[in-house]
Formats: C-alpha cells, sequence, structure tokens
C-alpha cells in the first residue's frame, strides 16, 4: 500500500471496441487525474473505426499509456477486461482501476477513491455516478445503499468504470482468474462478478455516494444506467425470464459456495427453493424497490418457470 506522503500509483485498465466517438474525451480525462501518477494500458477488442490504430500512434506519444497486443475478437465488455486482469504487469502499482471508452472522470476521481480505500482499508471501491444523455439531461444514478449478506450474488456495486481495487487484492484475483481457464466466458458482466468474487472472500467493499465520474449514456451502452421505465422494464424482464438467476447460478458455483446452507436450496432452480429465496430477498438486494421486485420475480420463476433457473454451461 502507497504511503500517504507520495502519490498513489494507480493502474488503469480500458477494454475499447469502436470507440473512437468518445475515446479521445475519456483519454483526456484519465490523463488529467490530479494527485496520482496514473498508467493506462488498453485492450482493444476488433474494431472497424480506427481504434487499434489511435491507440497504438497515442502509446507512442504517451509514455502512461500502453497496449497490448490486439486483432482479438472478444465480442464484448467481460472477456476483455478479464483478458485485461489476466494479462498485464501489476507490480509497482498500489490500486487497479477499470475504465469503460466513453464516460468522463472528475479530476479527483482516483484520488478520491485511493483516499477511501486507504481510510477505510476495503479492498474494492465503487460509487455513484452521474449519467448524462445528449440532449444534456443528467441523473444520479445511486447504487450506495447499505449492504446486504448476499447482494454481491444478486446485483453490482455501481458501474465498472467506478472500481478501483487495492494492488494485493488485483494480485490475488489476478492469480485466480488465471487459473479458471475458459469458466469465465458464461460470465455476462465482469464487474458484478468481481464485486461478487471479492465479497465472497470476506473482503470488505466501499460503495462512495459521492458521484466523480459523468456515465455516458448512448444507443451502444451495453447495459447503461438504471434510469427511467425502459431500463427498469429491461432489467424486469431479465428477472422474470431467470437470466440473473442463471448468472447468480454460475456465480455460486465458481465461487465454490454451491454447498452452502444460504445457496443449496435454489441452486437448481426447483420450485422450493426459490420460494425460500422469495422469503429473503431482504438479504439478495440492496434497494427496497429491488428487493419488492426480486421476491416478485422468485415467485413467478417458483410458478411458472421450475427449473428454468439452472445455469447448465456452469461448472460443477
Amino acid at each position: 500500500m502507497h504511503k500517504p506522503d507520495k502519490q498513489p500509483i494507480v493502474l488503469v485498465l480500458l477494454a475499447a471496441f469502436n470507440g473512437m466517438a468518445y475515446l479521445p474525451a475519456q483519454m483526456a480525462s484519465l490523463l488529467g487525474q490530479q494527485a496520482v501518477a496514473v498508467k493506462v494500458v488498453l485492450s482493444v477488442d476488433y474494431s472497424t473505426d480506427g481504434t487499434e490504430a489511435w491507440a497504438a500512434e497515442l502509446a507512442t506519444r504517451e509514455a502512461q499509456v500502453s497496449v497490448l497486443p490486439g486483432g482479438q475478437v472478444f465480442g464484448g465488455a467481460a472477456p476483455n477486461f478479464f483478458r485485461l486482469l489476466r494479462d498485464v504487469d501489476m507490480a509497482g502499482c498500489d490500486y487497479v482501476a477499470l475504465a469503460d471508452q466513453d464516460d468522463l472522470w472528475h479530476t479527483d476521481k482516483l484520488a478520491r477513491a485511493c483516499q477511501q480505500l486507504r481510510l477505510t482499508g476495503a479492498a474494492g471501491y465503487s460509487g455513484n455516478v452521474t449519467a448524462f444523455w445528449p440532449s444534456g439531461q443528467e441523473r444520479l444514478i445511486d447504487k450506495a445503499q447499505p449492504q446486504q449478506p448476499w447482494d454481491f450474488l444478486f446485483e453490482g456495486p455501481g458501474p465498472g468504470c467506478t472500481f478501483v481495487l487495492a494492488q494485493p487484492v488485483a494480485l490475488a484475483l489476478q492469480t485466480w482468474i488465471r487459473q479458471q481457464g475458459q469458466a469465465l466466458h458464461p460470465v455476462d458482466f465482469h464487474d458484478w462478478f468481481i464485486y461478487a468474487w471479492a465479497r465472497a472472500r470476506g473482503s470488505q467493499w466501499l460503495i462512495d455516494a459521492q458521484p466523480h465520474l459523468h456515465y455516458r449514456q448512448h444507443a451502444h451502452n451495453q447495459l447503461g444506467a438504471n434510469a427511467g421505465w425502459r431500463p427498469l422494464l429491461h432489467r424486469a424482464r431479465q428477472m422474470g425470464n431467470g437470466w440473473w438467476l442463471g448468472q447468480a447460478i454460475l456465480f455460486a458455483r465458481l465461487l465454490q459456495l454451491q454447498e452452502h446452507p444460504f445457496v443449496a436450496p435454489w441452486l437448481q432452480g426447483q420450485r422450493r427453493g426459490l420460494l425460500q429465496l422469495a422469503l429473503r430477498a431482504g438479504q439478495c438486494r440492496r434497494r427496497p424497490r429491488d428487493q419488492l421486485l426480486f421476491f416478485l420475480s422468485c415467485l413467478w420463476m417458483a410458478i411458472y418457470l421450475p427449473g428454468r433457473g439452472r445455469a447448465p454451461c456452469a461448472p460443477a
């Protein structure tokens, strides 16, 4: 861990894909971070808009920037970020942060995260964000409700672009990822899984109520802000069709939680286990509104979708 009297060194991992519309502005906000020493490593999913050439040229001009070998097709943010976490050299840094290609970071974003991690001793940090749209609309996305015993299996702690990990934890995660081979391929969201991994091993996680990032919303967001009725409807459908339960089952198996008394009853997606899970909704989501939606979703699946939540591709 860095000494309080010196600037912390933060390794920023940026996954990019066809990012030229927003990436230059985002990179400027990364390199403009104050009170920290920043090193940025990019992994570029095979792109057709010049992102790879731009990143390579930037690395020749900026000593703080490097690019992993390109040409690979990842097909989504999760495998690209897992590639970064697996392949980067984390030696010499104090913290490891994740970055998307299309946001705008406040100049104190990383300094704030490092300070909070140092003061609390937490292993990981995430935070609220200010979502913004091309129209000029802005909205606070609040994920800082009190954490619950099992929320990590059923939701993330905020966007992955706010994540900062203490270096020892990042190194432990890197070692674990390297041991998994292709087992992480079915994971849809790297950030949710990283949070689950950290919490499952008993590590403290801090969710900061102060937003220090402008979270850009556009047509190509992989998930986007949970703001308004359309995203809420999309998430309700994900819960109603059993997708979320499939991910939770996958996470539980990857994290070796399948024998835990809380997990075992619903691991096969059977009716009785889902009814038991519904009654424990308060332990599974942080926001009261989401606890109610979780409760109703469990009831719906118990009645109409018995067995549909199982994840056949998850490792046993």
